[in-house]
């Protein structure tokens, strides 16, 4: 569809390095450029006197330049450039800042219209943005970018992309049924008004519009992976050996457990490859029905393979499943990046023969040396920490194997649905017997001390514990970072007592060994940030407090808190917090009352809609343009019912009203691994 516009070089001003720079924004194409869409803009388009201009808010002013601007060197480097300019009822001091070029244009008795914060006593604007008001008001877009684009370098270059847009006169990839049902404006406007709009409606049109096509391309696509999946032959499991492993067990499932179990494998004994989500509470026990169907699957002939995020995460997975399994005389693998290579060649050797009949690992399992004998089944942990390529990578190293992924973020089924489109999904909502919930209170600052001395009790009683602080952004003075809280407290309030410190940048190698020095003991407390969301059990961690806890949505403090309470001892968190704001009290709250992931789900998806379940990797989904998942659940609701009306007449997408959708589709997906929709 788009390679009828002419290429990047072709057009007024680009050339061999300005190509360079679009490129480091990922533009290539005319059609990467008209999918660059602004970050945001400057309404130029409603110009109002300085006199009731928005507190602290940018906006337009249009008036009279009265006085020629006059230079003012303040210091060596520092020379400003001071004019008055009248709206009609008031006088506006001007002041640029060591902008020579821009001052020896200005001319008295001109009209500009002039873009910035209005200050008072007298009113006042620093360093704005000039513009003739010969030429019409409007609203003018900024862009993402690089070292050495202006924003006004990407708008000439859109300008021209789409005058080459409309020359081509390219059909709507949106059948006129569809765009008349859905109240939608053409592709031609939307990618106009987006750009450069007209007013603000037509601007919310032109979103609405684009969004709708990427969400209904996004929809498609996974249901096309699902009709797939559907037609695909799936290995062969004529045995339910389930009773034999429950024998092995130490313990007696829960309900829970045994449901997700019956309906795995009625899944694999199918005549279509299973392609389930697990979804539990953090230790509700999916490792125990991840065993559970490697053993079914190996005991009918098929290897199996478990893939976790992290080197400490696999670990664990392994011994886990080697203590489960051995037993039943089934040979575990762990392959890691870190795996000595002499013994990365016994562990393919062992897989291709067929030997080893569980892999557990990392990304290493993506390897290209990794041939299995006989992959049946595939299993993800924290499948969202994992794209489409990736998953499709290790599927395809068996002949459509079965899948289960597992995810420990309590999702609500309705999201769950949208999220994860093409899996069945099974829910562990109820925890194995023994796991005591986790004490939760909401403190505030003034009761930090309190919250150390139970730091202090735990660590003497030779328990462990975790100190969490927000990821802190650039000027966020207030709050403190994880580094500064940690020189802070090792030196002086917990110096007895052995620290580490865990952020997101430190490298991974780094990250693996603080936590695993952690778990094997040799550290009292962590102070760490996020990153510890998902990690590895610690049974003797019990105390945890977090600071400045309305930073955390509800979702996330409930993965946090899940760090401890893995053992048999009573567990507390502490949440730190001087909030006043109603919201995020009653997170608080809420977090305080239940310990039950799913209702904390609901509540979050209440709170504060579904953002806090859509990362910025999207769960692994084709990175998106302009959706945003987290604001655009109603055109999502819209896109998905779409998406299921076509398929159901045209599951190929073959028929000519649709050619454009399936381009669209192929190329969405085509840029996280395509193949799963071949």
């Amino acid at each position: 569809m788009w390679e009828h516009l002419p290429p990047l070089d072709s057009f007024k001003g680009i050339g061999t390095k300005r190509l360079e720079q679009f490129a480091r924004l990922g533009i290539r194409s005319a059609a990467d450029l008209l999918q660059h869409f602004p970050r945001g803009y400057e309404d130029w388009s409603a110009p109002v006197l300085a006199c009731d201009a928005p507190l602290g808010e940018p906006c337009c002013v249009r008036a009279t330049l009265i006085t020629s601007p006059t230079t003012h060197r303040i210091r060596k480097g520092l020379t400003l450039y001071k004019c008055v300019a009248f709206d009609g009822l008031s006088r506006i001091q001007i002041t640029l800042f060591n902008n020579p070029y821009l001052a020896e244009k200005l001319r008295r008795d001109e009209d500009y219209y002039f873009y910035g914060v209005v200050t008072t006593a007298p009113l006042a604007m620093a360093s704005p943005q000039i513009e003739p008001a010969d030429r019409p008001p409007r609203i003018r877009p900024l862009y993402p970018l690089t070292e050495g684009l202006s924003s006004r370098m990407v708008e000439g270059a859109v300008r021209q992309a789409l005058e080459a847009l409309r020359k081509a006169a390219l059909p709507d990839p949106l059948p006129l049924e569809i765009r008349q049902k859905n109240d939608l404006c053409d592709r031609l406007t939307a990618l106009e008004q987006i750009h450069f709009p007209t007013d603000h409606l037509s601007l919310a049109a032109a979103r609405k519009r684009l969004v709708f096509e990427e969400l209904l391309t996004l929809q498609l696509g996974m249901l096309q992976m699902r009709l797939h999946q559907h037609t695909a032959v799936p290995p062969t499991i004529t045995r339910d050996t389930t009773a034999e492993f429950l024998q092995l067990l130490p313990f007696s499932p829960t309900n829970a457990q045994a449901r997700a179990l019956r309906e795995a494998v009625a899944d694999m004994r199918g005549d279509k490859p299973m392609n389930r989500l697990l979804q539990g509470d953090v230790g509700s026990g999916k490792t125990a029905v991840a065993a559970g169907l490697a053993f079914v699957a190996i005991r009918n002939g098929w290897q199996a393979a478990l893939m976790a995020p992290t080197e400490i995460l696999a670990e664990q997975h392994a011994r886990s499943l080697e203590k489960l399994l051995a037993p039943a005389g089934i040979t575990v693998g762990l392959l890691l990046g870190s795996t000595p290579a002499a013994q990365k060649r016994q562990i393919y050797a062992g897989l291709a023969d067929g030997s080893i009949q569980l892999a557990v690992g990392t990304h290493a399992l993506l390897s290209a040396q990794v041939q299995f004998n006989r992959l049946g089944l595939v299993i993800t942990d924290e499948q969202h920490r994992f794209g489409v390529t990736q998953r499709a990578t290790l599927s395809a190293k068996g002949v459509t194997p079965h899948r289960l992924v597992m995810s420990a973020t309590p999702i609500p089924r309705t999201l769950a649905l949208i999220l994860y489109g093409d899996l069945d999904i099974s829910v562990l909502d109820e925890l194995p017997p023994g796991r005591q919930p986790v004490a939760t209170y909401a403190v505030g600052s003034d009761k930090r001390e309190r919250a150390y001395n139970y730091i202090q009790k735990h660590l003497d009683e030779g328990k462990q514990g975790y100190l969490v602080c927000p990821l802190v952004e650039e000027g966020e003075s207030d709050l403190t970072p994880a580094t500064q809280l940690f020189e802070r407290l090792s030196t002086g309030r917990f110096a007895a007592y052995r620290l580490g410190l865990l952020h997101g940048r430190m490298k991974g190698a780094q990250k693996d060994a603080v936590m695993a020095a952690f778990a094997r003991g040799e550290l009292d407390l962590l102070v760490s940030t996020t990153v510890i969301e998902v990690g590895v059990d610690i049974p003797n961690a019990a105390i945890m407090v977090i600071e400045n806890a309305e930073r955390f949505g509800l979702a996330q403090l409930h993965q946090l808190r899940g760090r401890v309470g893995r053992g048999k001892a009573a567990s507390t968190c502490i949440l730190i917090s001087d909030a006043q704001n109603e919201e995020a009290k009653r997170r608080l709250r809420v977090m305080c009352d239940t310990n039950d992931g799913f209702r904390i789900a609901d509540e979050d998806l209440k709170l504060r809609g579904p953002g806090d379940f859509f990362g910025h990797r999207q769960h692994g989904l084709p990175q998106l343009h302009i959706a945003d998942l987290s604001a655009d659940m109603g055109l999502l609701s819209q896109a998905q019912h779409t998406a299921h009306a076509i398929l159901a007449t045209d599951p190929a997408l073959d028929a000519p009203a649709h050619r454009g959708l399936a381009e669209l589709v192929a190329h969405l997906y085509d840029r996280v691994g395509g193949s799963e929709l071949n």
